[in-house]
């Protein structure tokens, strides 16, 4: 059996199906993509493209497992992280609100030495006035200076043509920002399982990214059952469970990790590769 192994999650498989141990003890990172060269496009093939209606976008279980695991390691490479919440002071179109969120983020990469993070996109569900609109969730590295980066957002959408409903409306909730403590593993876990896992909506624009040296972050390494044998001896196996295949087989055994003081240091092999980058 080998067993591909993150934060709180191991999951062991079939060496009869898949041979043995990977090559790379690592993977999920940015970094061990191939290159693909860039298709030739012709004019006629992109006025096609322009006039398709785009086909609306959710988060798919992949990406929320990837997410999940991408904002973990995030985590585990620095102290504190913040929260950040932007909102819209009036209808906007899911195209217009990640064309200024794109401008956002362009211009605190500017201002902000090593500025990395992870957007999500979501509906709002509160709001009866603009019920549905698209607002965003960032989590980032960066100490915001609230009141100045709170005038920037509101200034930002008024310039592309998205204005207050009243003349003075200039609701502090445009801008919200909570500190998070990376070393509070669970409450890290929370906010991504609030935000991110629960997300079902539909979009007509990207649903998340994240910048790139977060995209590179590993967010797996590679074990025997030697490593998880060891979880179960500290009694911090919180769930285990077996995936069948069509002929009610096993292929998968699943086991769902208490993440502690204890546990913790199980995963620092990950830690520190990702820190080396």
């Amino acid at each position: 059996m080998i067993v591909k192994n993150t934060y709180g999650s191991s999951v062991a498989f079939s060496v009869k199906q898949y041979g043995v141990i990977p090559k790379n003890e690592f993977t999920g990172s940015a970094l061990q993509r191939k290159k693909q060269k860039p298709k030739k496009d012709t004019k006629a093939k992109k006025r096609e493209s322009k006039d398709k209606v785009r086909k609306e976008r959710t988060l798919s279980r992949r990406s929320k497992q990837k997410i999940r695991k991408k904002i973990t390691c995030f985590a585990r490479c620095y102290k504190r992280l913040s929260f950040v919440t932007l909102t819209f002071v009036n209808k906007v179109s899911d195209e217009q609100a990640v064309n200024l969120l794109r401008k956002f983020v362009d211009n605190a990469k500017k201002r902000s030495q090593d500025f990395q993070y992870v957007w999500v996109a979501e509906r709002q569900t509160k709001n009866d006035v603009f019920a549905g609109n698209v607002h965003f969730h960032i989590i980032t590295n960066k100490y915001w200076k609230i009141e100045k980066w709170w005038n920037y957002w509101i200034d930002l959408q008024e310039k592309n043509g998205i204005k207050p409903r009243d003349k003075d409306y200039k609701p502090t909730s445009a801008f919200d920002v909570k500190q998070l403590n990376s070393n509070n593993i669970r409450s890290i876990a929370s906010y991504v399982t609030k935000y991110v896992t629960k997300n079902n909506a539909k979009f007509k624009c990207q649903v998340w990214n994240c910048s790139k040296r977060v995209s590179e972050l590993y967010t797996d390494f590679y074990t025997t059952t030697e490593f998880t044998d060891q979880f179960k001896k500290m009694g911090a196996v919180l769930k285990e469970f077996e995936v069948k295949d069509q002929n009610k087989k096993p292929f998968l055994n699943v086991k769902m990790i208490d993440l502690n003081r204890k546990t913790l240091p199980m995963y620092n092999r990950l830690d520190i590769k990702n820190k080396s980058l």
